[in-house]
């Protein structure tokens, strides 16, 4: 199409709109048209007819013969479906303007960031409680009576004979030995750097590694900024700045451990948080990072700047 027409979804309705109502148009036209010349006294006026040709008298009433419009019905026919054509081909969808900051991706001032904990460490046991020193009165100490002395010396020619082990009937088995402890959860290291970043997903189809990234960071900034939504107690007390929102992009792409690092206030932090929390929801998820070739997890920083216009 050399001309270029664009037409949009309203403009494609009204259109077929209008031709529907032209066609009604016509037909009640060619209606009102057959009823009056029934009306007339057509019987009369053919009584005494007298055809050349059985092809001649296929009508009963050339007058209000419908096949005498043919030619004119097929050529509006073929032009009604003509300009359909046009303007289905002329069909176009413009995608909605996102309002993307040029300084989206900033941080305008520095912040702390708390380092990603990979393991909690188990709390220390408890110390042993002190013991307690119980002061005997002096009444109740009693005298230790002096052991009566034994001689306990032996002869050379003296034979000494051993004592028989006693007899323990009955004895219960010794008790199994208590298994082992468990062997604590392996939880796999977040990275904040690595070979391979994160990456929104629509982009796997770009060329270079440096493209792919661009391409992933506007898609990212375009999905952000589209469904974003001013909270109303923010844009009536005229709340703006900057919300942050740290997150972690899993093996598999998925998002977890999302949490509001810098909220502005007034709703704007929740809000962010939920954008980030629904990229859950999208048909494709994050390409995960990768570091020596593996998928590993790594954390994200993502900054939304909430601006009134």
């Amino acid at each position: 199409m050399g001309a270029g027409i664009e037409i949009t979804g309203m403009g494609l309705l009204l259109a077929v709109g209008g031709i529907a109502i032209v066609i009604i148009a016509i037909i009640l036209a060619f209606k009102t048209y057959y009823r009056r010349k029934s009306a007339e006294s057509l019987s009369e006026k053919y009584q005494d007819q007298s055809w050349g040709s059985p092809l001649e008298a296929r009508a009963k009433y050339p007058d209000v013969n419908p096949f005498n419009l043919t030619g004119p019905i097929f050529r509006f026919g073929m032009v009604a479906a003509l300009g359909l054509t046009l303007l289905a081909l002329s069909w176009t969808q413009f995608d909605e303007a996102v309002y993307i900051p040029d300084d989206a991706m900033d941080f305008d001032e520095e912040m702390e960031i708390e380092p990603p904990r990979t393991a909690e460490p188990p709390p220390p046991p408890p110390p042993p409680p002190p013991p307690v020193i119980e002061e005997v009165p002096d009444e109740e100490i009693l005298e230790e009576e002096e052991p009566e002395f034994m001689d306990m010396s032996v002869e050379e020619e003296q034979v000494i004979e051993e004592a028989p082990e006693p007899v323990v009937e009955d004895a219960p088995p010794p008790p199994p030995p208590p298994p082992p402890p468990p062997p604590e959860p392996e939880v796999a290291e977040i990275f904040k750097v690595v070979e391979d970043m994160p990456r929104f997903p629509g982009c796997e189809d770009v060329g270079s590694k440096e493209e792919k990234m661009a391409c992933a960071q506007k898609k990212m900034l375009e999905y952000v900024y589209k469904n974003i939504k001013y909270p109303a107690i923010a844009r009536e007390n005229g709340i703006q700045g900057r919300a942050v929102v740290q997150f972690v992009v899993e093996r598999d792409g998925k998002i977890t451990d999302a949490k509001v690092l810098r909220d502005p206030g007034a709703g704007t932090g929740a809000e962010a948080l939920r954008v980030v929390n629904a990229m859950n929801d999208l048909p494709q998820r994050w390409t995960p990072g990768k570091q020596r070739g593996k998928p590993v997890r790594v954390q994200f920083t993502l900054p939304v700047s909430f601006k009134l216009e």
